[in-house]
């Protein structure tokens, strides 16, 4: 039988929650599911670039303040940011990334720039390395070279090939599927 939603398993060392999520299991899929919403990934860029109070980050997304809030909860939850009390009274926070959060800095890059290209006649900004722009590549950590062609897809998870869902009697080792033996019997 096929899965149709990914294992719930539980965070190791280090690890944000995998949450069960319905269709082929997949990292993008549980990425999106913490990160996905606009006011999310805004939030997280205003942070990065270091406005990290509530009135900044309202100001700078231009998010409703309720939505933002309930962001920048599900983000703290989720420990991607980590919550900082600057003044005790009255109570006032501001909000750091966590090293997940840090970790995402390459998608924020990846996203400016798919977006300067395709929907942004004129970039409203430009990330510069040193005295230049930053011109971004991807390359492989292993060898060094460049992936600029589609990489292929090693699929790991139990059921699935790059196709989808696998019938149980396509699994190596299953035993033969009943039907398909006595279609085959002479």
């Amino acid at each position: 039988m096929a899965r149709t939603a990914s294992v719930p398993e539980t965070p190791g060392p280090g690890r944000l929650a995998q949450p069960e999520l319905p269709g082929r299991p997949c990292s993008i899929a549980r990425a999106l599911d913490l990160i996905g919403e606009k006011w999310a990934l805004l939030a997280i860029r205003e942070i990065s670039f270091g406005n990290r109070r509530f009135n900044e980050i309202a100001r700078n997304t231009g998010a409703p303040r309720d939505r933002l809030a309930a962001r920048l909860h599900s983000l703290v939850e989720a420990g991607i940011l980590e919550r900082r009390e600057y003044q005790s009274s009255p109570p006032r926070a501001e909000y750091h990334l966590t090293e997940a959060g840090r970790d995402l800095t390459p998608v924020l890059r990846a996203l400016l720039a798919w977006g300067d290209r395709w929907v942004s006649d004129e970039p409203p900004a430009t990330l510069m390395h040193g005295d230049h722009e930053l011109d971004l590549v991807t390359a492989c950590r292993h060898c060094g070279a460049e992936a600029a062609a589609p990489a292929s897809l090693q699929v790991n998870s139990p059921g699935w090939d790059v196709r989808g869902p696998v019938q149980a009697s396509e699994l190596p080792g299953s035993p033969p599927d009943e039907a398909a033996v006595a279609r085959t019997a002479p």
